[in-house]
């Protein structure tokens, strides 16, 4: 109890002469000077005892030779127990110290005295820290502030190879200030930076030249602590070491575990992981290691349960204590040709491990593998240690250890030990290939559900890129789109899910499929979003509702719809980066597009805005991975983009090329798409449009018309059609809507016709019955032509049709 206490009472020297009895006794014996503490002692006064003999506090029956005669010279002086008389009779036994007194004025002794169990907790102090310090196998030393030794015992400088020399009492070792090893500087300056360090375990490896099995090293733990001062100041930093010997194999073993995994499995590379398993098997180990895996598991393919007796091995990963390799008889990716017999293919066969501890040219199942067995003898290997690599039931591989400068066999604490370590790191390889699989899915799954190829157009000239990012990061919601519109015009999408992996994937897919299916509705690019913000809504309640764990939803997106006949662009944007637009006679544009809140907040509008383009301007649409690909200003980003988009001019897969030099690093950190599209014009005569009067007499008048313009576009073969159309829509248009009513068509790739009326009710198709004397009109529509639908205007909405043109087939 006293040891612990000594620290927090922080408990002196009890003969200090501002604590102790004090007593001065002059040539005569005649006590001169008694203390405050004497008083407390013994319960006199000094108004009592000076002036007079020393032996009148003496207990009565002893003299002052017996009182002395268990005391001990102590280099002048003299130290031991003695018996005193209190002031109330009885006797009390005090610890004391003498020290004879020389002056001019007179001889004498100064004596000092303490109680005997502070004395005894106090030398007891003093041994433990005497045994601390020279007898236990504790290295210990004292650095100043200014991390420099002051002080180190003898067990610390052997194990740092420092200089020492002995300390006046023989007790301590001194040393030069500045020699401090850097594992102790490190130690000591966490110390004085923090107030605290974490123990460290360290390894030290052997001197060279030493068998392994003599000499595998040493664990060597560090610690180190702040001396302060009563007051709590920072004197130094005491540094302690203690080594562990390689023959506690135990304690060996489970430092190579514990630093096994803590060095394998750092990444989800599957290369990576492999190489880990090698660099902490060789040399501690083995000095050289093979890993072998099934071709299903570089592929990230499922893999069967239990041992393989077939199946194509693939080299992972190899390495030596010889820089040059001159074991590897394949490189690694090659398949290493294992014989049926040899213990790599029976391992896997049983999926037990195989030790051959002694190898030579008779091993059975080297005959017949000349090209091993030369090898083999060449390296002088010894000793054969095959492990097969498992996880999860599955077998994934094998890892073959061999020796030869080391010179003692496998045993079964080695086999173990490897046993541990390679079960580690298969946990570790099937964690990768799991993650592999899955990206390789997730990735599968995005590019099915991007479009395979863009359509040609006739408003737009287009060209992309979609590059995914690392398998670390894991693949991304990005998405691209060109959709066709009624009336030539065509609308540009570009978009990105929040999160990475499969469901942003599929998310991603249901969000495209949206936007396709609003788009043929012909709406507004802002009410075109409120609708997928909406739906963005639904699928963040309905996973919340389906998992305990919900997923964050969300979404941006660009939409754009450019009219090749106005040449004007509509954009909206939900959360989403500005579009960029190349002039040709102007610098890059970054149009203020109303940003609009990202999809999935509901609630809030979307707003756009509509630009007039010239005939070959460029216009970039992009996720925001392509202007923050690196640790780089948003603002920079935006400034790359402008320089790569500066020559509208160029070819747009050169201008694509560009975009991905100048703004994307080697490996992104997010998935980058981007749409980039020139814009086209159609030219007035291919454009014809007329007012029609609400008067059923202007049918007759909107058919002739068509007819003399069909013929001055030499579509003379589509009269018949046409005529049915337009009759059929201006007759509707009359009956059913109110004026005024427009006429127009427009010859592109197709023939598209087209009526307007101020109505915003919308035609239905029906099958009349054959009584009926109305409701064929939309039927006959819809068999001569392509397609057909409805779209809304400002003013009120527009009918259309499409026809192919002759000799072209349908879009």
């Amino acid at each position: 109890m006293a040891l612990r206490h000594t620290a927090n009472d922080r408990r002196g020297d009890p003969f200090d002469i501002t604590s102790a009895a004090v007593a001065l006794v002059d040539g005569h014996g005649t006590i001169r000077f008694w203390s405050a503490k004497a008083q407390t002692l013994l319960g006199y006064p000094a108004a009592e005892v000076l002036g007079r003999p020393a032996t009148a506090v003496l207990a009565a029956e002893d003299s002052p030779a017996s009182a002395l005669a268990g005391a001990r010279r102590v280099r002048d002086g003299w130290e031991g127990l003695i018996t005193l008389r209190h002031r109330t009779g009885r006797r009390v036994r005090l610890a004391a110290r003498g020290c004879p007194l020389r002056a001019e004025q007179g001889s004498g002794w100064l004596v000092v005295a303490c109680d005997v169990v502070s004395s005894r907790e106090w030398e007891l102090d003093q041994a433990v820290m005497r045994g601390l310090l020279e007898e236990s196998p504790i290295g210990i030393g004292v650095l100043d502030t200014e991390l420099r030794f002051q002080w180190v015992n003898r067990v610390l400088a052997a194990m740092e190879g420092l200089p020492h020399g002995n300390g006046v009492d023989g007790t301590a070792a001194s040393l030069r200030p500045g020699e401090v090893p850097p594992a102790v500087d490190w130690q000591a300056r966490q110390v004085l930076m923090w107030g605290q360090v974490s123990p460290a375990l360290e390894h030290v490896t052997p001197p060279p030249g030493l068998s392994r099995r003599n000499a595998q090293g040493h664990l060597r733990l560090r610690s180190s602590f702040p001396l302060r001062d009563l007051g709590g100041k920072t004197l130094g930093v005491c540094h302690t070491a203690v080594e562990v010997t390689a023959q506690d194999r135990a304690r060996e073993r489970l430092a190579l575990v514990n630093e096994a995994a803590q060095r394998i499995g750092t990444t989800l590379d599957l290369d990576r992981t492999v190489q880990e398993l090698a660099e902490v098997l060789v040399p501690r180990l083995a000095d050289f290691v093979a890993i072998d895996l099934f071709h299903g598991v570089l592929g990230a393919k499922d893999l069967a349960p239990g041992p393989v007796a077939h199946g194509t091995l693939r080299r992972a990963a190899h390495l030596s204590v010889r820089k040059d390799l001159p074991e590897a008889l394949v490189p690694v990716g090659e398949a290493p040709g294992y014989s049926a017999k040899s213990p790599q293919r029976r391992c896997l066969t049983t999926g037990r491990p195989i030790r051959d501890p002694v190898l030579d040219t008779t091993t059975w199942w080297l005959t017949g593998d000349e090209r091993r067995l030369d090898k083999l003898v060449q390296l002088g290997v010894h000793t054969h240690l095959v492990v097969p690599l498992r996880a999860r039931g599955a077998t994934m591989g094998v890892v073959t250890l061999l020796r030869w400068e080391n010179p003692d066999a496998f045993d079964e604490d080695d086999l173990l030990l490897v046993e541990e370590l390679v079960a580690l790191a298969a946990v570790c390889v099937d964690n990768a290939r799991r993650f592999v699989r899955e990206h390789n899915a997730a990735l599968a799954l995005q590019t099915s559900l991007l479009p395979p190829d863009l359509p040609d157009h006739c408003a737009v000239e287009v060209a992309y890129r979609y590059l995914p990012t690392d398998a670390e990061a894991g693949v991304g919601g990005d998405w691209f789109d060109v959709i066709p519109l009624s009336g030539a015009r065509v609308a540009l999408v570009v978009g990105d899910v929040v999160g990475h992996g499969i469901h942003a994937a599929a998310s991603m897919g249901r969000l495209r499929a949206a936007v396709q299916t609003l788009a043929d509705l012909d709406l507004p690019p802002d009410e075109l979003l409120a609708h997928v913000d909406d739906l963005v809504l639904r699928q963040a309640d309905e996973a919340e509702a389906a998992s305990d764990n919900p997923m964050v939803i969300g979404a941006t997106c660009v939409y754009a719809v450019y009219d090749p006949i106005s040449r004007k662009l509509n954009v909206a944007r939900a959360g989403h980066p500005t579009p960029a637009i190349a002039h040709l006679s102007e610098p890059v544009e970054l149009p203020d597009i109303p940003a609009g809140p990202p999809l999935g907040l509901g609630g809030l509008p979307f707003e756009s805005a509509e630009i007039e383009l010239e005939e070959g301007s460029v216009v970039a649409l992009y996720t925001d991975g392509l202007i923050e690909a690196s640790d780089r200003d948003v603002d920079v980003g935006f400034e790359r983009l402008c320089f790569a988009l500066a020559h509208p001019d160029r070819p747009l897969e050169e201008i694509c090329d560009t975009m991905v030099r100048i703004l994307l690093p080697d490996h992104p950190r997010d998935d980058v798409a981007f749409l980039i599209a020139r814009t086209r014009a159609l030219t007035p005569d291919r454009v014809a449009s007329w007012e029609v009067p609400a008067d059923p007499r202007a049918v007759h008048e909107a058919r002739e018309k068509t007819a003399c313009q069909l013929a001055e576009w030499g579509l003379q073969d589509l009269g018949f059609s046409t005529e049915l159309i337009v009759s059929e829509l201006v007759t509707n248009a009359i009956t059913h809507a109110a004026g005024p009513l427009g006429l127009r068509l427009v010859h592109e790739r197709s023939l598209i016709c087209e009526v307007s009326d101020t109505s915003n009710t919308s035609p239905h198709l029906r099958r009349a019955q054959s009584t009926d004397e109305g409701g064929r009109g939309l039927f006959l529509v819809a068999q001569v032509s392509q397609r057909w639908g409805t779209r809304y205007t400002a003013r009120g909405k527009t009918i259309w049709a499409e026809q192919p043109l002759p000799g072209c087939g349908p879009r």
